[in-house]
């Protein structure tokens, strides 16, 4: 199974069409210059109507980790989507998905490293992690339509389970399954007819073509 996030999600409308196409998890941007950023309040609304099988990422990029853990406490998200270099840092009641804009080898090797911290440092408190590899581009954290580089991430195993984000859409992501083999998907501007408004046409195309190709393309094993 390859898991499928849809993310920047701003309205109740477009979160229960993310439900209804089977999507395992929806995102919600709290980073202040994103078009899709939401209010607590508002996030707290599309939270409360989601189906238990829909994870709740919140997706931060400035705050602080006592910041993210009351943010989510008060929203009721499971998991935090963080760009960050620092060491890993963590709270045992929410899944961990650190982001990475990914541009060559030392890159990889920068995710290699933190995934060992978190290895080294792992104990009954540490949460669920996976590592979301996003492309670069400078001066932006994410969501911007271009596509990471499959080709150098083809062989790349990070010893976690891998998302795969950036500049997916439902026309590629099939050869983005085939090339790099993720654990999962992450799409946001590629389903949507406006920055922050999403398209449920697309939603369920895109998460067809995932389990198309999950089932044409077998995904190996995560180490680790």
């Amino acid at each position: 199974m390859i898991h499928v996030k849809i993310c920047g999600v701003t309205t109740a409308e477009d979160a229960a069409a993310v439900a209804e196409a089977g999507a395992d998890a929806l995102g919600l941007n709290f980073y202040d210059r994103s078009p899709r950023f939401v209010s607590e309040a508002r996030a707290a609304e599309i939270v409360l109507a989601l189906p238990a099988h829909v994870l709740p990422v919140g997706v931060f990029v400035t705050q602080s980790l006592p910041e993210m853990v009351a943010i989510a406490e008060r929203v009721g998200l499971r998991a935090l989507q963080t760009y960050t270099d620092a060491p890993p840092k963590a709270d045992p009641r929410f899944k961990s998905l650190p982001a990475f804009r990914v541009r060559s080898i030392e890159d990889l090797n920068r995710i290699r490293d933190f995934v060992l911290q978190i290895q080294q440092s792992r104990s009954a408190t540490f949460p669920e992690v996976a590592v979301l590899v996003d492309s670069f581009v400078a001066g932006e954290m994410g969501g911007t339509g271009r596509t990471a580089p499959w080709e150098l991430l083809a062989a790349f195993d990070p010893g976690v389970p891998l998302i795969l984000a950036g500049g997916l859409t439902p026309d590629n992501v099939a050869d983005a399954i085939r090339i790099v083999r993720p654990w999962g998907v992450d799409v946001a501007g590629g389903v949507e007819s406006s920055p922050g408004k999403k398209d449920h046409g697309r939603i369920r195309a895109f998460v067809a073509a995932v389990r198309s190709a999950a089932r044409e393309f077998a995904v190996p094993p995560v180490s680790g």
